[in-house]
């Protein structure tokens, strides 16, 4: 098997403290009353830490021209109410780079699928090929609502099959048409189809989600469970998949925090849980918990035994498996920690499960780009493990 990597663009800002978490909560000044409520319980942050860096196109873009030197295939893009635009801004980055992909992540349901049809194809050609879509249905009500979208849980993934399928039928090249609950179409199609088809990456933890996911993914995504609770997943969906004739590919969603010694990846994870004050935590934890996501769930029982002023092991549920990232951010919560052969290992432990993409950050997005793209990545090259994306010459899996 050969190992693709992707890295993350922080649409919401960076920083050198767990600040990335505004796409999934509000933060600073924007945001009413729930931004009032964060802003007054106050930060721990200081010094040089204390410095946000806003997500302007020329950050993003060193962001994004670092990941592609580096060897990373893609950069995967949020979606929500505390971020940038994924679409516009990734278009933005296009001609700031030559072969990195951009993983945009979207939401069915708020825009016609015909529309995200057409939208797809033409990113596509103006890309060169570099476009990769993740399907994000939604699981916050409230924000939800801020859309116009009033439809519960499993409604709303039961649109995001029938958006699915219009999408790819609108991509076949003939008239495509529709008749479902939600949607009702008559002659779908784009100008031309899209070349090559953009993957979709999905996820979802429900068992609403899970026939989505088998019949429409192509790669289908989970967060950083331990690896006992991923090959779970990975058995159901691909069990799913087998029932509708169809192959998928996983991926997992994790943070990392790699250094050239384990004290010294934990001295930088301390770090990080050092500028968390309990109040932001609480208030963070208690807002993550109106979620209906079962992988938002899923994600908060990780840390649910936390005591604040805890120390950063304490979070550590399996060898070098942090969760500390999500005491305060919404989705992906958890961190691979230690040296990098450490963290190679623990890749390559997903990877036995069937995990063949991984999509990561950490903070600052720049910097811990560096870290893994020249600790772990030639690790991983060396031990014959990464599909060839990045221009170097690739190393049989079984040498």
């Amino acid at each position: 098997m050969s190992l693709r990597f992707h890295w993350f663009l922080p649409t919401s800002g960076d920083g050198r403290a767990i600040i990335g978490r505004g796409h999934s909560l509000p933060l600073g000044s924007s945001g009413g009353a729930l931004a009032t409520e964060a802003a007054a319980n106050g930060s721990k942050v200081t010094g040089a830490a204390a410095q946000t860096r806003p997500p302007s196109l020329e950050y993003l873009g060193q962001i994004a021209r670092s990941a592609e030197q580096l060897g990373f295939e893609a950069v995967l893009t949020p979606t929500g109410t505390w971020c940038e635009d994924a679409w516009l801004t990734t278009a933005a980055l296009i001609s700031q780079t030559q072969r990195l992909k951009f993983l945009v992540a979207f939401r069915p349901g708020l825009v016609s699928p015909t529309l995200a049809a057409q939208m797809a194809a033409t990113y596509q050609r103006i890309s060169g090929g570099r476009l990769l879509l993740n399907v994000v249905t939604g699981g916050q009500a409230e924000e939800q609502a801020r859309f116009g979208d009033h439809l519960s849980h499993d409604q709303r993934y039961a649109r995001t099959g029938e958006f699915l399928s219009i999408v790819r039928g609108a991509w076949s090249g003939r008239p495509f048409d529709f008749a479902g609950e939600h949607y009702q179409v008559t002659g779908a199609t784009v100008m031309r189809p899209p070349d090559p088809l953009p993957g979709i990456y999905f996820g979802g933890s429900s068992a609403a989600a899970g026939p989505v996911a088998a019949r429409s993914a192509d790669v289908y995504l989970t967060w950083g469970e331990p690896p006992a609770q991923v090959a779970e997943k990975v058995a159901w969906i691909r069990g799913l998949a087998e029932e509708t004739g169809r192959t998928l590919r996983f991926g997992i969603r994790l943070h990392v925090i790699t250094r050239d010694t384990e004290a010294e990846a934990w001295a930088e994870a301390s770090r990080l849980l050092g500028y968390l004050d309990p109040a932001e935590i609480e208030f963070a934890q208690r807002i993550l918990g109106r979620s209906e996501s079962v992988g938002q769930e899923r994600m908060l029982a990780l840390n649910a035994g936390y005591q604040a002023g805890g120390s950063a092991r304490e979070l550590e549920i399996y060898p070098n498996l942090w969760t500390g990232v999500g005491l305060v951010r919404g989705g992906a919560g958890t961190a691979l920690v230690g040296r990098h052969e450490q963290v190679a290992d623990l890749i390559e432990e997903y990877a036995a499960l069937g995990i063949e993409e991984f999509i990561l950050s950490g903070y600052p997005h720049l910097e811990e780009a560096y870290w893994f793209g020249e600790g772990v990545l030639p690790e991983l090259r060396a031990r014959g493990a990464i599909a060839a994306t990045d221009g170097r010459t690739r190393i049989p899996a079984n040498a």
